[in-house]
Order: C-alpha cells, then sequence, then structure tokens
C-alpha cells in the first residue's frame, strides 16, 4: 500500500515532480495553442514560463526535509542528484545554454517521484537497516 499524506515531505515532493512533469508535458502544446492564435499577446502565458522554478523551489525545500528524516544515503544521494541535474536542465532552458533532449527532464522528474515514493514508504524507520537489503544467512 502506498503510504500518502500530505504532512510528509516526499508526498508534497512527489505531488511538486509529478506536477513539474505535467507541466512539462504540456507546455509545448500551449505554446503551439498559443501561437496559433493572433488574438493574444505573447504576455498571455507568460506565468505559465515561470512555474517551472516554482516547482523547483517547493521540491528542493521537500528534499531538504525529506533526506532528514530518512536512513538511506543512497536514496538521499538520488534525490539530491536528482534534483541537481533538474535544476540544469531548467536553468539551461531558460538560457539555451545547450541543445538538450526534452526526454531528459521527463526522466529527471519521473526518477525524483520515484525516490520520494520510496523513501516515503521504505526508508523512513526507527532502525538504520530497515531500509537496507536484507542479507542472506
Amino acid at each position: 500500500m502506498i503510504n500518502l499524506s500530505l504532512n510528509k515531505p516526499d508526498t508534497i515532493g512527489a505531488i511538486a515532480s509529478g506536477l513539474c512533469l505535467i507541466h512539462c508535458l504540456f507546455t509545448p502544446l500551449l505554446f503551439a495553442v498559443q501561437g496559433l492564435s493572433t488574438s493574444y499577446g505573447s504576455e498571455m502565458l507568460s506565468w505559465w514560463k515561470n512555474l517551472d522554478l516554482f516547482f523547483l523551489t517547493l521540491s528542493v525545500f521537500a528534499i531538504y526535509r525529506s533526506t532528514r528524516i530518512s536512513n538511506n544515503i543512497l536514496i538521499k544521494s538520488a534525490l539530491w542528484i536528482s534534483w541537481v541535474i533538474l535544476f540544469f536542465l531548467i536553468v539551461n532552458e531558460k538560457i539555451s545554454l545547450l541543445p538538450i533532449a526534452e526526454l531528459i527532464i521527463y526522466i529527471t522528474t519521473s526518477s525524483l517521484i520515484f525516490f520520494h515514493i520510496y523513501n516515503l514508504n521504505f526508508c523512513q524507520c526507527k532502525s538504520d537497516d530497515c531500509c537496507a537489503p536484507k542479507s542472506k544467512n
């Protein structure tokens, strides 16, 4: 059973990452539709362009809080590495530094969702070995 509660930072992180993924998937469609319409100015969806920065900010706080209560160093590292990659991809998209396929941002955001849900369900225990793989004796 998936454990989802809004008072847990992993839940907030998974939701923020999911909304970020939806935002990334729909952005090209919205701007294509806006481009076909001549009755609206370019300012119509300017707030939409910066919504990813809101999700990025929300996710950094969720990751910070999640890594403080997680027992697994690998999940902690995976959350931060995924966030740093996502940060680079979003900044790169804003300033057009390198041509990077949009698929990479989908994969990175999906990995954040996965790591938050995994951490929420398996890595918040009272003992240090609850998230570790069980050794065969």
